[in-house]
């Protein structure tokens, strides 16, 4: 792989060409991160709003009614649905994990399978995060098993 970076002074925006023979998976990896990192959210936290970039955020859930983002950092309040959220992020990694859970694949360090189909996902911060059953075919269609 070559990369090349062209300084342009004037421009209005970045600009990112890939030239490929096919669009394979690594192809759309590179999308899915650099998707993610025009991907601002907001959230909340001791009464401050903050701007966050979705590539940050570990994985959202929601607890009484309410939706939560968790970083590195820490956890932020969101007034997005957990729905509005998962088509927000769809394209930069993130997916639908539970009822009330939705992870960012790039984030997950290991998995391991649990009793009764469900898998515990690791975390990138070593936070462990539980995918349901019925959701555990998205992650072996993604890795390939």
């Amino acid at each position: 792989m070559k990369i090349h970076i062209d300084e342009t002074p004037g421009l209005d925006e970045t600009e990112i060409v890939i030239r490929c023979a096919h669009t394979d998976e690594q192809i759309l990896k590179m999308l899915a991160l650099l998707r993610a990192f025009d991907h601002k959210l907001t959230g909340l936290r001791d009464g401050r709003t903050f701007i966050l970039d979705a590539g940050d955020i570990l994985y959202a859930d929601t607890a009484d009614k309410r939706v939560f983002l968790y970083t590195a950092d820490g956890v932020y309040e969101t007034p997005l649905r957990l729905y509005e959220l998962e088509e927000r992020l769809a394209g930069c990694g993130f997916f639908r994990a539970g009822k009330s859970l939705i992870l960012n694949f790039h984030h997950i360090r290991s998995l391991c399978p649990e009793f009764g189909g469900r898998m515990q996902a690791t975390m990138s911060n070593g936070e462990s995060a539980y995918i349901s059953r019925q959701y555990v075919s998205f992650i072996h269609e993604k890795l390939g098993i």
